[in-house]
């Protein structure tokens, strides 16, 4: 699997990354080995993850099915923010230790590779946040830093403080139906040297195509479940998907082919963050990522975006 590096100066990543929301929460112990196995066999070889997923569970997971091949793996897990509502100095950086700490004994790993700052904390002073993250480089706990879920005046506000900091990537929810970060996160990560790291890439599987034709959603779906995911399902992101899916069909190609190789040919995408159930799923995803579009391919699927 082609690889790419996580931003200036960050590890090579496969461009396909397995994110382990899953792991603990849909899936158990025995079956997240399954995936991360498959996954790891099909040269996948970014794995995310994060402290909240499956209530700390995820991480216990992955750390167990990584056993014997840690070295195979580039490992990205997330820090929550401080649960109180007011601030005292250094509750921030007892937070993260706290947390860096737990993920290490969870993953039974003496170093993570990429770690993320999951969601901003706009009460504490960027400077603990900052300070703490470079005790935990320097102590060799942490190989890489990154950012998610936040606004680009968070990001530029972290990249205008004046120090050395291995800050590789920003991950961010973007996919060819939702395109808001494209004049905000995206070229303010680009211009900052940061590789981009694009969650729900299928849209919540709405550009698997599973959905199409449908009126009402099973009970047990994304779309049916959580109103969230729902919203995605509008009548213009309907008819948006069926034109794109024309767009695939054209070319031999499935519309998760579709989606990924978009988000692929944007040329600060590092890697494409997709989670799984299933060594099926997990093939399926390796599968997808093999449309290196042309600019002709994708000067069509801004038109079928139009409606």
């Amino acid at each position: 699997m082609q690889k790419r590096n996580l931003g200036t100066g960050g590890p090579a990543v496969s461009v396909l990354g397995l994110g382990c929301n899953n792991f603990g929460m849909r899936i158990d112990t025995e079956q997240t080995a399954k995936v991360v196995h498959a996954a790891l066999d099909l040269g996948v070889t970014h794995f995310d993850t994060a402290e909240m997923y499956g209530e700390g569970r995820s991480e216990v997971f992955l750390g167990q099915a990584l056993k014997g091949r840690r070295d195979e793996a580039v490992l990205a897990t997330k820090f929550l923010p401080r649960s109180g509502e007011t601030f005292s100095s250094g509750d921030l950086a007892a937070r993260i230790t706290e947390s860096v700490e737990q993920s290490l004994r969870s993953l039974q790993t003496d170093r993570i590779d990429v770690y993320y700052q999951h969601y901003f904390d706009v009460d504490a002073p960027l400077d603990e946040l900052l300070d703490t993250l470079d005790g935990l480089v320097t102590s060799g706990k942490v190989l890489h830093v990154a950012l998610s879920n936040l606004h680009v005046g968070q990001l530029k506000s972290v990249m205008s403080a004046p120090r050395e900091l291995p800050l590789r990537a920003v991950q961010i929810e973007w996919n060819v139906l939702n395109r808001a970060v494209e004049e905000t996160l995206v070229p303010a990560s680009a211009s900052a040297g940061l590789g981009v790291v694009p969650y729900f890439p299928l849209a919540a599987g709405l550009l698997t195509g599973k959905y199409r034709g449908m009126k009402e959603y099973p009970a047990d779906s994304r779309f049916g479940a959580i109103p969230y995911f729902a919203q995605v399902a509008s009548e213009e992101n309907l008819t948006r998907v069926e034109n794109l899916a024309a767009v695939a069909e054209r070319h031999g190609r499935t519309l998760s082919e579709l989606a990924f190789g978009w988000l692929l040919a944007q040329g600060q995408v590092a890697s494409v963050i997709a989670g799984a159930t299933s060594p099926e799923q997990v093939t399926a995803n390796a599968a997808a990522v093999g449309w290196d579009m042309t600019p002709a391919e994708l000067a069509e699927v801004e038109t079928a975006l139009t409606v």
